[in-house]
C-alpha cells in the first residue's frame, strides 16, 4: 500500500522534469482518452476506479479479468519552472562564492513570480471475477499530487542575497488503497439496474518541504512525511435501458483529512459525488460525467476541482478503438483539456490502451493500461 503511493510519487516527481499537466487521479488508457469519463462506461474490469455498479455488468462470455497495470501521469508547468531552477542551480555552481553574478540575477528574474508546478501520477492493478451471482473485483491503487511554488525575492544588495533570501515551497499528498468492489445486477420493474459496494482500507500520506532554491531538490519529499489510515466505502449505481445508462458513483463515503508536517496545513479527501449517462452500444460509446461535488484538496491552497467531462469511444469491432474527449475544470483551478486515445484488443483477449491530453503549453498527460480477459 505505501509502495504503491511512493511509486506514484516518485513517477510524478521524475515526469516534473518533462513540463508536462491535468488532475486526472485515475490511470486508465480508456477512461483517459475519453475525457477522464467511466461512471457509466468503465468496464468491469476498471469499474472500482469510477463506479462499483460496472463490476456486474459484463458479457455471459466474461469469466476472468486482469488489470497489469494500469499508469497514468500529468504534469504543468507553464513557465519552465523546474528547467529554470536547475538551471540557476547550475549558474550558482560554476561560481561558487560570487557575490554578484549577472546570469544568477537573470535566472531569478525569470523565475520570480512563476506558476506553480503542478504535478499528479498514478497505478493501479486489478483481478476481477465476473459472476452472475455476485460480481467481484479485488483491486488496488495509489496516486499523488505535488505542488512546488517558487518564491523569489530581489530586494537584496547583492546576488548572493537574493539566492540567500529565496526558496521553494512543496506540498506533496500520496494515497493508496486496497478493496473489494462487490456488484449485483438485478431486474426493477423492467429495468436492468447494477448495484456497487467497495468496502476498502486507505492510506493517506502529506510531504512538505521549504528548501532554499540553490538546495531544492523534488526528490527530497520523503523527508517530511505525514499519514493516516482508515477504512471507507465507494457506492455506486447503474440504470440500463436498451443502450441508454444513467449511473451515480459516490466515493468515498467517509470524508478524511491528514495534516501537513508542521501542522500549518491540511489535505482534505471530500466525499465525491458523480452523476454520469452513457449511449453505449458495440460500435459505439458516448458519455457524460458531472461531479456533484467540488474537491477542496489542500485547504491553504486555491486548488479546488469540480469536473464536467465528456468522451466518446469508436469501437472497430473489437479489435481497434478510437477515442476522445474533453475536460473542463468548473472551479478554473485547471485549464480545460482535451483528451484522445487508442485501443488495441486482438481477438478481445488482450488489450493495450494508451491515451494523452493537452490543455496548453507545457501541460500535457499520458495514461495507458494492459488487460487481459478470459
Amino acid at each position: 500500500m505505501k509502495n504503491m503511493a511512493k511509486t506514484s510519487l516518485a513517477v510524478a516527481l521524475s515526469l516534473a522534469a518533462f513540463s508536462a499537466s491535468s488532475a486526472n487521479i485515475i490511470a486508465d488508457g480508456r477512461g483517459n482518452g475519453m475525457g477522464n469519463t467511466g461512471v457509466t462506461s468503465a468496464d468491469f474490469l476498471l469499474a472500482p476506479f469510477y463506479n462499483p455498479a460496472l463490476v456486474a455488468v459484463h458479457r455471459e462470455e466474461d469469466d476472468f479479468g486482469l488489470l497489469l497495470p494500469s499508469i497514468g501521469a500529468t504534469a504543468k508547468d507553464t513557465d519552465e519552472t523546474i528547467s529554470l531552477i536547475e538551471d540557476l542551480q547550475d549558474a550558482i555552481d560554476r561560481n561558487p562564492g560570487s557575490v554578484n553574478d549577472p546570469e544568477v540575477d537573470r535566472l531569478l528574474n525569470e523565475i520570480k513570480g512563476n506558476s506553480p508546478v503542478a504535478v499528479t501520477a498514478g497505478a493501479g492493478l486489478a483481478v476481477a471475477f465476473p459472476i452472475n451471482a455476485l460480481s467481484a473485483n479485488l483491486f488496488t491503487r495509489g496516486y499523488a499530487e505535488v505542488i512546488a511554488v517558487p518564491d523569489v525575492d530581489t530586494s537584496g544588495s547583492t546576488t548572493a542575497d537574493n539566492v540567500a533570501a529565496s526558496e521553494v515551497h512543496m506540498v506533496a499528498f500520496g494515497y493508496s488503497e486496497f478493496g473489494l468492489a462487490l456488484a449485483k445486477r438485478v431486474n426493477l420493474s423492467g429495468y436492468d439496474v447494477s448495484f456497487g459496494i467497495t468496502p476498502k482500507y486507505q492510506k493517506l500520506m502529506t510531504y512538505q518541504e521549504t528548501a532554499n532554491i540553490n538546495d531544492f531538490d523534488l526528490e527530497d519529499y520523503d523527508q517530511s512525511e505525514v499519514s493516516e489510515t482508515a477504512f471507507n466505502v465507494d457506492l455506486g449505481a447503474v440504470l440500463m435501458h436498451n443502450n441508454y445508462r444513467l449511473g451515480i458513483a459516490i466515493k468515498d463515503l467517509l470524508a478524511q483529512e491528514v495534516k501537513t508536517y508542521d501542522g500549518g496545513d491540511t489535505y482534505n479527501l471530500d466525499t465525491q459525488v458523480t452523476l454520469s449517462g452513457a449511449y453505449a452500444m458495440e460500435l459505439f460509446t458516448a458519455t457524460v460525467d458531472w461531479d456533484v461535488t467540488k474537491q477542496e484538496r489542500f485547504a491553504n491552497l486555491a486548488d479546488d476541482t469540480q469536473f464536467l467531462r465528456f468522451g466518446v469511444e469508436g469501437n472497430a469491432w473489437g479489435w481497434v478503438q478510437l477515442r476522445a474527449g474533453y475536460e473542463i475544470d468548473l472551479e478554473d483551478t485547471l485549464d480545460s483539456s482535451m483528451t484522445a486515445g487508442i485501443g488495441i484488443s486482438p481477438g478481445d483477449l488482450v488489450s493495450l490502451d494508451i491515451a494523452g491530453s493537452y490543455a496548453g503549453d507545457n501541460q500535457f498527460g499520458v495514461g495507458g493500461n494492459l488487460a487481459f480477459t478470459f
